[in-house]
């Protein structure tokens, strides 16, 4: 199996154990190719869920430029309410697992059938 095939898995046994979701198995694949090297990075592959700094960069860089939404205030209450979701007391959230929940809230999945 390969690295990043170990580590869908991974996030795939995050969704269902700590956010309640079964994901789908496509989705999360292209959702994880989506973020590039990221995912390999210990510093990268996770959000800082406490830093406005990681909050702005998931709102810029994935809702606005990747999945295309307009700028406004239910962006940060969407990011919080998967931070939420995926639990404060876990302190390793993955970008992928944050990513998969946020394009699934806004309903963007055809952003990955492309």
């Amino acid at each position: 199996m390969s690295a990043r095939e170990e580590l869908i898995k991974k996030y795939a046994t995050d969704l269902k154990e700590k956010c309640g979701v079964t994901p789908n198995m496509d989705l999360l694949t292209k959702v994880t190719i989506g973020c590039g090297p990221s995912i390999y990075n210990a510093d990268t592959s996770t959000v800082a869920a406490t830093q406005h700094s990681e909050i702005d960069t998931v709102k810029n860089n994935f809702l606005i430029k990747k999945l295309g939404l307009p700028n406004g205030p239910e962006l940060e209450a969407a990011i919080h309410a998967v931070l939420e979701k995926y639990g404060h007391s876990n302190k390793h959230k993955y970008r992928a697992v944050v990513y998969y929940l946020l394009t699934v809230h806004f309903k963007k999945e055809s952003v990955y059938n492309k």
